[in-house]
């Protein structure tokens, strides 16, 4: 207790974890999604992801399974109005073999059973590390960590303006002759 006091003195916050029971991500999601927009993250995380030092990443430790914490998010970011997601995946969970990681096969069908037709970009796995790290310097990452033990599985959600096209952002940027 006493070095988050020395911490605050010095400027520093201390890394943020809270673990979550069944379903108390939940309600932090339901907190934090109103004051959140385009450019915050949600990143579903499996159990060996490292905790990351950027001062704006808050990480949560999740008992529910990492699929039910994918739909979860995406049911609550389907009713939001004002942010959708951008998905990324590791562009490595391809390549991963059964024989390296038994049951990776059923966990990509379940996964692109959640995800349906969404847009999924996939990116080497520390490029996407790179951005969120560079994301978490100047905007909010809510990081739910959960306890499954396949590699390459994390989703990564980046928020983005739901009532604000890309379409629209081109035109509007190609009438200010930028």
């Amino acid at each position: 207790m006493k070095w988050h006091l020395i911490l605050l003195l010095l400027g520093a916050t201390p890394m943020s974890l809270i673990s979550a029971s069944a379903g108390d991500w939940k309600d932090i999601l339901t907190d934090r999604l109103p004051v959140y927009g385009h450019r915050n993250w949600i990143v579903i995380v499996d159990a060996a992801y490292p905790a990351q030092t950027s001062q704006g990443i808050e990480t949560i430790l999740c008992d529910d399974s990492q699929i039910d914490v994918v739909k979860g998010v995406l049911e609550a970011l389907a009713g939001s109005a004002h942010v959708r997601p951008i998905v990324y995946l590791d562009r490595e969970l391809d390549a991963v073999s059964e024989k390296d990681a038994p049951g990776i096969t059923g966990y990509r069908e379940q996964l692109a059973e959640v995800l349906g037709s969404m847009k999924k970009n996939p990116l080497l796995h520390e490029k996407i590390i790179a951005k969120l790290d560079e994301a978490g310097k100047t905007f909010n990452v809510l990081m739910l960590k959960t306890r499954l033990t396949l590699p390459y599985t994390s989703i990564f959600i980046q928020l983005d303006c739901r009532y604000w096209s890309d379409d629209a952002e081109k035109r509007l940027r190609k009438s200010m002759g930028k």
